[in-house]
């Protein structure tokens, strides 16, 4: 079966690059290794698919060389998507942060990149369960063997994702590729990924289920992000968490401000500098910004002295204002990360130095391209990964 293109993988980039190509007059088919595609769309956004952020910009996301995304994300932006959605009459709301969600269920993205494979004349061809696939090259093109036959193209895209949430399929198969080719891979790593703790801050998995807004960072990066955190029965998890995961690296600290909205001349114990000075007191004055449960949990930390060093005892006031800096900054020691089974991305992969930008193809090798979450490029929390999807996809498309 001959033709013009081959897309491997019928995720979010794969599916919208089919549908692009086609409507360009190019006779495309998209192999799919899975029994179903689009299986990661479907649990986006808890099932209503956060499918893109209006604060799109290249400074969100993560990659060797920060500029590769720029042209790409410049060529097709958020409201170029919406557009679309709006086309199908898919009903969306925006929540914080410019991220934005189905009302419903994320079927209907779905639902909208297989109708628009299927407007071309004649539509995409989607093959599934095209497992054991195998590539060879030659100045003619590409020749693939599979479960399902054997294809030949003109060019060929590898949309095959990362290693994230692999009981949805993900495999290292596009990593693979791109080596059988020559291509340089960053070492991939899960990211947007909850945090566990160990050694004495296993204590802090008691507090199962609470949450509080905070400030999360990391000493070595400048990055900053103030969301929800969300203490779990192995560590840390919530948006917060999840964001800045993308940014640390084992044998770190991770910094929580647990009082990101106070203002700069308040205090978060203002109350003991100027009244009691006791446990009580200690704990009255977070329970009024902190969960009860956190709040006893840090009290009960203090009990003794302001850190497990014991410097600074009592209740003087410098014991208090370590306190407070502790409360601005409390540092938490990983353990590592819930790993690819509970990452929602993947950093890392094909390296953008052996792409061309503009268009995602190989430097190397003619009529091969890289799109979406196998390359290094990745997105922050909230819709940015789904938008290098479409982006990445777009650009492709125009020159396969």
């Amino acid at each position: 079966m001959k033709y013009d293109t081959i897309i491997l993988g019928a995720g979010a980039a794969g599916l919208f690059c089919a549908a692009t190509a086609a409507q360009r007059n190019r006779r495309v088919a998209v192999l799919e290794h899975g029994p179903l595609p689009g299986r990661k769309i479907l649990i986006s956004g808890g099932g209503r698919c956060n499918f893109t952020n209006l604060n799109t910009s290249p400074d969100r996301f993560l990659s060797q060389n920060p500029h590769f995304a720029k042209s790409a994300l410049a060529l097709y932006t958020p409201h170029h998507f919406l557009e679309l959605v709006h086309r199908y009459n898919i009903p969306w709301h925006e929540k914080t942060l410019g991220q934005l969600f189905c009302d419903h269920s994320a079927h209907a993205i779905l639902d909208m990149l297989l109708a628009e494979c299927s407007r071309s004349a004649p539509p995409v061809d989607l093959i599934y369960d095209a497992h054991s696939i195998r590539v060879e090259h030659d100045s003619s093109g590409f020749r693939i063997e599979c479960a399902k036959g054997h294809f030949t193209s003109e060019t060929l895209v590898i949309a095959t994702g990362g290693l994230s949430i692999p009981t949805l399929g993900a495999t290292s198969f596009g990593y693979d590729l791109a080596r059988q080719f020559g291509l340089n891979i960053i070492p991939p790593r899960p990211v947007l990924v909850p945090l566990t703790l160990g050694g004495n801050e296993t204590s802090w998995t008691g507090l199962s289920g609470v949450s509080t807004t905070v400030r999360a960072s990391t000493p070595g990066c400048k990055t900053t992000f103030i969301e929800k955190a969300l203490f779990t029965h192995r560590g840390l998890s919530g948006p917060a968490i999840l964001q800045i995961s993308s940014y640390w690296k084992p044998g770190e600290s991770i910094l929580l401000d647990f009082a990101p909205d106070l203002p700069k001349n308040k205090r978060l114990l203002d109350q003991l500098f100027t009244g009691r000075r006791d446990q009580p007191a200690l704990q009255k004055a977070l329970r009024d910004y902190l969960p009860t449960r956190l709040a006893d949990h840090i009290a009960n930390q203090f009990s003794d002295a302001i850190s497990i060093k014991g410097q600074i005892k009592g209740w003087t006031n410098p014991a208090l204002e370590a306190r407070e800096r502790s409360l601005r900054k409390w540092a938490f020691h990983p353990s590592g990360t819930e790993g690819f089974q509970k990452a929602e991305v993947t950093a890392g992969g094909i390296d953008t130095a052996a792409l061309n930008s503009r268009t995602m193809e190989a430097k190397s090798v003619h009529g091969l391209f890289f799109i979406g979450e196998v390359v290094d490029v990745t997105g922050h929390l909230g819709g940015y990964n789904f938008q290098w999807a479409w982006a990445s996809a777009v650009a492709a498309a125009r020159s396969v």
